[in-house]
């Protein structure tokens, strides 16, 4: 398999979203940027702010769209179709409700669980087949509190866990960009347990 060549952290922008669960995918994308001495510049033809580091030798662009969730994809597009990123050279970094806070998994394709930022990238690279970096933040219990549950802040034991889910990820990704997927899937969902 190819390795990573874009991460992409999914967020909403703005000051009031700054630190609400649906913001998971920023907060990972920040760390990854500060650890690979990465410099955030807002992009106007990629819709988001992005930065170039160099991780296992190799370039990889991240991307924090500033569209807002539901259209997500039109910044992911915007730079796979410039800079001619593959959908399987693409991670995306997502808040998910089946996973009890703590936990992060790797996954490559599949549905978009009702996850407005997913569907829109899947629609958008007419492909489901980029990978997924799972962030859970557990679920409220009733679907119709969905909406409300994503967009408030975790209580604070649930962001203790999401930050060790973010360090446990964020040791794996090295391996993940080289192209060692297999190895780097093992490894994070071993130490979860």
């Amino acid at each position: 398999m190819s390795g990573i060549r874009l991460i992409v952290g999914l967020g909403n922008p703005g000051p009031e979203y700054e630190k609400t669960r649906h913001n998971a995918g920023f907060w990972l994308l920040d760390e990854l940027c500060w650890q690979f001495k990465g410099n955030w510049r807002n992009e106007g033809k990629f819709h988001g702010d992005v930065a170039r580091v160099q991780i296992e030798g190799q370039d990889v662009w991240l991307l924090k769209p500033m569209t807002y969730m539901n259209l997500s994809g039109q910044a992911v597009l915007a730079l796979a179709h410039f800079y001619k990123i593959l959908p399987d050279q693409i991670l995306v970094v997502h808040d998910e409700l089946d996973l009890a806070p703590g936990v992060a998994r790797f996954k490559q394709g599949g549905g978009h669980g009702g996850h407005n930022g997913l569907k829109d990238i899947a629609a958008r690279l007419s492909s489901p087949a980029f990978w997924r970096l799972r962030l859970g933040i557990g679920h409220p219990g009733d679907k119709k509190e969905v909406a409300n549950f994503v967009l408030k802040k975790p209580r604070v034991e649930e962001q203790q866990a999401l930050d060790e889910a973010i360090l446990a990820a964020l040791r794996e990704l090295p391996r993940a960009i080289a192209g060692k997927m297999a190895e780097a899937m093992k490894a994070l969902h071993t130490e979860a347990k």
